[in-house]
């Protein structure tokens, strides 16, 4: 007997992924937390139902929402990063020796546990000496810090539940605040392509352009994830992402991505049309 995961990406699409076996179930005080085992995609991560990542793509999304901003910003030094249980923008932080500080805040202390457990292909660096993990929610977290971090990732849920909180313009204007005066925030954007993803990430795109001088969108292609268009968000108070790029710098480090180059993150930025109409409408 075939068994399959099924996620409804809209009321009228599903992504199936046939699994081998369930590793892991459990409910939280937060939310339902899964971990499958599929022939195609390996082990894979679903919270309240909804695919996180996948031991076979994730390396896109990690890369992906990590090192164009340490390729532009030239002094990355203290890191806040919120959400991220999994561990995968840990353990692409960690692979930069000049960063010295790297705060993980993630609201579930079981979602890192169980990535610990059984995932630990993302997992696999968050007892790195450098790494301070705070279990507390992420807005009330960054509303009590000021000017002490280069770069902020927001690696959050999607827009409702836990994540919810992330997506709101008091949550952008704390992050403004708690950077330093050429400090970036990346956040994961949601996906442009049906409707109320899109409408997620056009409201959002609104709340960090009311908050950032610099805001721009950049995109990556994503199997597991809706429509398999993603969209990223770098705001910063001075780094532009294509004028600031510096590609020779970055190239210099030898860091082997499988998916990012300094070819590709210019390419990144070029979106296409409709999408930019979709983030004209609120710019």
């Amino acid at each position: 007997m075939d068994f399959w995961y099924s996620e409804a990406q809209t009321p009228d699409v599903k992504l199936s992924i046939r699994v081998d076996r369930q590793l892991y179930v459990g409910r939280s005080e937060f939310q339902r937390i899964d971990v499958f085992e599929s022939p195609e995609f390996g082990r894979f991560l679903a919270l309240d139902g909804y695919m996180m990542l996948t031991e076979k793509d994730e390396f896109i999304y990690h890369e992906m929402i990590t090192h164009p901003v340490m390729a532009v910003h030239p002094a990355v030094r203290d890191v806040l990063v919120i959400g991220a249980g999994d561990g995968g923008v840990v353990r692409e932080l960690t692979r930069y020796a000049d960063i010295t500080r790297i705060d993980m805040v993630e609201i579930d202390p079981q979602v890192v546990a169980v990535c610990k457990q059984y995932l630990p292909q993302t997992a696999c660096r968050l007892e790195d000496e450098r790494v301070k993990i705070f279990y507390e929610d992420g807005v009330r977290f960054v509303r009590s810090r000021e000017n002490c971090y280069d770069l902020i990732i927001v690696d959050s849920t999607d827009p409702f539940g836990p994540g919810e909180g992330l997506f709101t313009k008091e949550f952008y204007g704390s992050c403004y605040k708690a950077l330093r005066p050429d400090g970036v925030l990346v956040n994961q954007h949601e996906s442009p392509f049906y409707a109320a993803d899109a409408l997620a990430a056009q409201r959002a795109h609104k709340r960090i352009v009311e908050s950032f001088p610099i805001a721009k969108v950049y995109q990556a292609h994503i199997p597991t994830y809706p429509s398999g268009h993603w969209l990223f968000g770098f705001a910063s108070k001075r780094y532009h992402p294509l004028r600031d790029l510096d590609a020779e710098r970055w190239n210099a480090r030898g860091l082997a991505c499988r998916y990012y180059t300094t070819n590709l993150h210019r390419g990144a930025f070029c979106l296409p049309a409709y999408v930019e109409e979709l983030l004209k409408d609120v710019e």
